[in-house]
């Protein structure tokens, strides 16, 4: 389950960097005003990027303490997604969408949240059953 929540990361990893990838080079925060603000815009992926680390360290180690700081990592992660999700859903986001908001690819948006749920739920099932030994 340990590997499998890695995968599951890396997956979610990838996918969030093509979505960041999609949102620079249509503009960015080319304008005054953005759906999205600029330290969630950082802050998600570099979250998710340190509790990756942490994950990694909790693989290398088998240290219950690092699986939970990676689980509170992806509690930090997640909001700010849910922040973005949010944003970009009341922005117009899909269908919808104007100006660089219709470079977002629903489906990619979509895999990236069910695939960051995953990673979640198994970083969380790692983490109750390490600290059971």
């Amino acid at each position: 389950m340990e590997f499998a929540a890695l995968v599951a990361w890396v997956l979610a990893a990838t996918a969030g960097g093509y979505l960041l990838i999609k949102w620079l080079t249509s503009g960015g925060r080319g304008t005054k005003v953005t759906r999205f603000p600029v330290l969630v815009v950082i802050g998600h992926p570099l979250a998710a990027v340190v509790g990756l680390c942490v994950w990694i360290g909790y693989l290398a180690t088998g240290r219950a303490a690092f699986a939970w700081v990676a689980f509170a990592a992806l509690l930090v992660v997640i909001l700010q997604g849910f922040m973005l999700l949010t944003r970009w859903l009341v922005g117009g986001g899909g269908r919808h969408a104007r100006g660089r908001d219709q470079t977002f690819p629903a489906a990619a948006v979509a895999f990236h949240g069910l695939i960051a749920v995953t990673t979640f739920v198994l970083v969380f099932l790692t983490a109750m059953e390490v600290s059971r030994t």
